[in-house]
Order: structure tokens, then C-alpha cells, then sequence
């Protein structure tokens, strides 16, 4: 599995209008209905319940934010860069500024996990996070993305 098979090239965006938490579900509850045909308000819900669980924000800037949805046949994923770092009750108590939503099948076991290694593990490297901060072109960071994530699964 690479960051191709499941983050689309339409899938990544860099805002400024995000404000919050819930804000930037919103955003990525917009994305998912126009990206994957998913329902905005379950893809918020089920951020939302998601986060309720514990904080998906894993340090460094970076969130993680993931949900089981139903519809989905496979895992499938959004790409997020801030302009202006949020509060995101992370880990290390540090805003955000990078997001890498997961959307899994309810029933999606170990593919789900996978996702979330692959994902957690590109945006550990801090070489990656730097060129994907210094960029505002989405097609620029795609290909950072997937550069990266292809040199990794060699």
C-alpha cells in the first residue's frame, strides 16, 4: 500500500479558514462529499466521535484525524496544509498545521491499520513535513506525498 492507493489527487487542499477543530472537520467533511461522494454530516459525526475517544493530533504539527464510515469499499484518505497553525489538543500540546484524514469501511480490519501506519510513518519524517510546509500548490505536495510514501515501499 502506498499514499497513491488511497489519497486521490483531488484529495489535498491548503486553507486558511480554519479556525478550529470542528472547523476543519467541517472542511473535511466538504472535501469527502466532493471527493468520495460521502455524506458531510456523517463524515463530521464520525470525526467528531472519533476524537471523542482520544485526540488524534499525533505531535509535531501533524493530525491524524480517522473514521470508519459506512458506504466505503476501501480505505481512502484527504490531505490537508494550514496557513495558520490550530489548537488540536495534541499530544504534545503543540498546534497543527498538517492533516491526513483516513476514511475506512466499517468493516475494514487490518487495511485501516495499514493506512494508518503508512500515513503516521511518511509524516514522521521530518524532511517531508518541511517540504510540505514550504508548499501551496496542491499538485506540488501530491507529489510529495506520493514521492515519498513510493520511496518508502521499495
Amino acid at each position: 500500500m502506498t499514499i497513491q492507493d488511497i489519497l486521490p489527487a483531488t484529495g489535498i487542499k491548503v486553507i486558511a479558514s480554519a479556525t478550529s477543530k470542528k472547523r476543519l472537520f467541517h472542511d473535511l467533511g466538504d472535501m469527502a462529499e466532493s471527493c468520495f461522494g460521502l455524506d458531510h454530516t456523517t463524515v463530521v459525526d464520525a470525526l467528531m466521535d472519533r476524537e471523542s475517544l482520544g485526540p488524534t493530533g499525533v505531535g509535531h504539527g501533524v493530525a491524524l484525524p480517522h473514521a470508519r464510515l459506512p458506504g466505503l469499499t476501501k480505505v481512502c484518505g484527504l490531505f490537508l496544509r494550514l496557513k495558520k497553525s490550530i489548537d488540536f489538543d495534541a499530544v504534545d500540546r503543540q498546534p497543527i498545521d498538517l492533516a491526513f484524514a483516513l476514511f475506512a469501511p466499517q468493516d475494514a480490519g487490518v487495511e485501516h491499520l495499514k493506512a494508518l501506519a503508512l500515513v503516521s510513518r511518511t509524516l514522521r519524517d521530518e524532511n517531508i513535513c518541511t517540504k510540505l510546509r514550504a508548499n501551496e500548490d496542491p499538485s506540488t505536495i501530491y507529489t510529495i506525498l506520493t514521492e515519498m510514501s513510493a520511496a518508502q515501499a521499495a
